[in-house]
């Protein structure tokens, strides 16, 4: 068992006080904490909640981009035994309200946030409010005025491994978003296990900017560095990304496919693909171009390279390795405190696969669903236990939704989600996410969205990245010639009938994209239920017409 989380955070107190831990750019200067400085001001802060009476058990909401201040607010709740209710940054205030109305939030810490304007409207009226010390940020208290307040002499509340940790919400694919409830157990479990089955090594530097509401940016990088001993990097900024990056020059690094996708979009715009491909065939031009590329990127001292959150293609990941970055896909879920499957450092990804089973992870499948049985299991939905009955089988295996495979290597494959198969007219059942995989191996392809449910045959619906500088013509002839690609690799009731261009961008706040950007196909064939109605010919470009060839329209 590994040693309790709180007593893992005052390990690192006693054993490293002067090892660096957070570095936050602020107004384009980088501040620092020290492990002795974090846990000083955390305790303060705890101590200012005790003030505004906050008691064991309460619980207290915290809705910010990532920051250094996120962590610290974090291991204050964790050494007062204060139940920490993560928002994802980019929640409208329908959901924050929601969330803090069915958690019973008794505070809402606020940070950094991309439209507060609109999104505090969520919070009720009366909630207590703690405005973290960011432009933008705003709360009946401030943060620097109540941590100067207090002498950092705050006692740790013991907490028992079965107590309630944090209640970490779902990202709402599939609904409205279910409180997971994970004990302090489990988040120790997780920062333990995931730092050795990777490899962490002491000093090792990571660049956090996925959000720390989500499940795996929670497990991999802020309960990892208790035990892992890493320092964490921010961004300050959309604007300054690039910037924080390069600056910080991680040595694990982990991203979504999109971000993944986007990254290759900003190589190709400096090196062309047929370019690209002439000088990786040259030895040593090729070994300068990859250094090249991953020091623009601020990717030159990376060792460990993941992807997760949703699927990702394997031309993708197979590009990426052409570049000297292997990318290994991950899996896990919010229900499993991200826990499942990875490899660690040194191992070699096998592509179109989510590695293997984790140390301690017990994987099986049943009835083509991935079942997964893990000591970081949650204890089940708040306030909902009939739901959390119900995901679980009588062995106590969690009922993923997820279809899948195992190899006789234990590498495990996953072909979508249980209820995602759609069935056509032709009565045959087809599952979209490989198909959707095998359309974004054309560079143009963003994202693509495969519906198909009572019609003859499936349609796909997809997202371009930019195409500046190509023409309308020749952005159709290459997406004809990756649909008959497609369809010559698939059964006869899964080829697709057209390729419908979507001008609308999908986005997190025009909800269709989740908060880790994962596509939301409901409510993506609903938006344009009419447009697949008038769509005819090979490749239908919204507001442009169809073409069956290569003309323009």
């Amino acid at each position: 068992m590994p040693r309790p989380i709180q007593e893992q955070i005052e390990h690192r107190v006693a054993e490293t006080p002067d090892q660096p831990y957070l570095f936050q750019p602020i107004d384009r200067t980088w501040w620092q904490w020290t492990w002795a400085d974090a846990v000083d001001e955390a305790r303060r802060f705890a101590q200012a909640l005790d003030r505004l009476g906050i008691e064991p058990g309460d619980r207290v909401a915290l809705i910010s981009k990532n920051c250094a201040h996120w962590v610290l607010a974090d291991i204050a709740m964790l050494l007062s035994k204060i139940v920490s209710v993560p928002i994802y940054p980019t929640a409208n205030a329908g959901t924050i309200e929601k969330v803090l109305r069915h958690s019973g939030a008794k505070a809402c810490i606020v940070g950094k946030l991309e439209d507060a304007e609109r999104q505090l409207d969520g919070i009720p009226e009366g909630m207590t409010t703690i405005a973290l010390p960011y432009p933008g940020a705003r709360g009946n208290y401030d943060w620097e005025d109540l941590i100067a307040e207090g002498d950092g002499q705050f006692p740790t509340r013991r907490a028992g491994e079965d107590e309630v940790a944090t209640l970490l919400y779902t990202s709402g694919s599939t609904g409205d978003p279910k409180g997971a409830i994970h004990t302090y157990s489990s988040f120790a479990f997780v920062g333990a296990s995931l730092s050795g089955a990777i490899g962490v090594r002491a000093g090792d530097r990571i660049f956090s900017y996925l959000p720390l509401a989500h499940c795996t940016e929670r497990a991999y990088v802020e309960a990892g560095s208790f035990y892992g001993l890493t320092s964490l990097y921010f961004a300050e900024s959309l604007d300054t990304f690039m910037d924080d990056l390069q600056h910080a020059r991680p040595t694990l690094f982990g991203s979504v496919p999109r971000l993944w996708k986007k990254f290759q979009l900003g190589v190709l715009e400096s090196v062309p693909q047929k370019r690209l491909d002439t000088l990786l065939r040259i030895p040593v031009i090729a070994w300068l171009i990859r250094r090249k590329i991953k020091r623009k990127l601020g990717l030159d001292e990376a060792t460990w390279f993941a992807s997760g959150a949703a699927p990702i293609a394997p031309a993708l990941l197979e590009w990426w390795s052409r570049l000297g970055v292997p990318i290994s896909e991950g899996w896990g879920m919010t229900e499993t405190f991200a826990y499942g499957t990875q490899i660690g450092r040194g191992e070699k990804p096998k592509f179109g696969t989510i590695s293997r089973a984790l140390p301690e992870a017990e994987i099986r499948i049943v009835d083509e669903e991935l079942r997964i049985r893990c000591p970081s299991l949650m204890k089940g939905y708040y306030k909902q236990p009939e739901l959390g009955e119900e995901t679980f089988d009588d062995e106590g295996f969690l009922k993923t939704g997820d279809r899948a495979s195992i190899d006789e290597d234990g590498w495990v494959t996953i072909t979508g989600r249980v209820k995602e198969l759609f069935k056509t007219t032709k009565g045959k059942y087809v599952a979209p996410v490989p198909i959707e995989s095998r359309l974004a191996k054309n560079a143009m392809v963003e994202q693509a969205c495969v519906i198909g449910e009572g019609m003859d045959q499936p349609i796909a619906l997809v997202q371009l990245a930019d195409t500046e500088g190509s023409s309308m013509r020749e952005v159709r002839r290459r997406l004809k010639e990756t649909l008959d690609s497609v369809n010559e690799e698939l059964e006869s009731h899964e080829r697709l009938a057209r390729v419908i261009v979507v001008r609308e961008e999908w986005t997190i706040e025009n909800g269709l994209l989740t908060p880790t950007m994962k596509i939301k196909r409901p409510e993506i064939e609903s938006r344009y239920r009419d447009l697949v109605e008038e769509s005819d010919g090979k490749v239908y470009v919204q507001g442009r017409g169809r073409t069956g060839d290569d003309s323009d329209g």
